[in-house]
């Protein structure tokens, strides 16, 4: 996954109104109800149907880091998908997205300016439509490069220009070199 893929499902945790199950027993039977089967969570998390009936019945109390960590991933990445598809659909539709982050940004600039590209802290607001193209990237397996213009074209219109008042020249904005990125919607 890609920089900006985790910022997204990190935002999506963070819309979690109950916390996931904590125990491997829980984790195991969330995963067969929403599986339906034991060979079915087998195979996603890559054991033998044997063990996850081991995990189901607390005889294996647990897993090795690298099965807890599948076991972990499976269980967020299916835990209330409603509550995330709501704010996702509200983020897009009225809310938008907040993007905070320490990135090296780059632009192209009119002659007699500058356009040399320097670290920058932002935190910025985007509007909902910047959210539906994040959204709807993702959604058909956008690059994570992909998804990087769609943001740096939001903070180009909102932060460089400031909505057309400033910086008209400015013709394009790179996000490189990404210290740290977090979105919030």
């Amino acid at each position: 996954m890609g920089e900006i893929e985790d910022a997204i499902e990190r935002a999506d945790r963070e819309s979690f109104t109950r916390q996931p199950p904590k125990t491997l027993k829980g984790q195991i039977g969330f995963l067969l109800k929403q599986f339906g089967s034991a060979r079915a969570v087998a195979a996603e998390i890559g054991v033998t149907a044997d063990s996850v009936n081991r995990y189901r019945r607390g005889a294996r109390k647990h897993a090795r880091a690298d099965v807890a960590s599948k076991i972990d991933d499976a269980v967020r990445q299916r835990w209330q998908p409603m509550v995330r598809k709501r704010r996702q659909k509200q983020a897009a539709a009225t809310g938008g997205i907040t993007v905070e982050t320490r990135a090296r940004f780059g632009y192209t600039a009119p002659v007699g300016t500058t356009d040399d590209g320097r670290f920058r802290r932002l935190t910025v607001h985007l509007p909902p439509a910047y959210a539906q193209r994040l959204f709807d990237a993702r959604e058909f397996g956008a690059s994570d490069q992909q998804m990087r213009k769609i943001i740096a074209e939001g903070l180009k219109e909102i932060y460089f220009q400031d909505g057309g008042a400033r910086a008209t020249g400015l013709s394009d904005v790179t996000l490189n070199d990404i210290d740290y990125l977090d979105l919030d919607y």
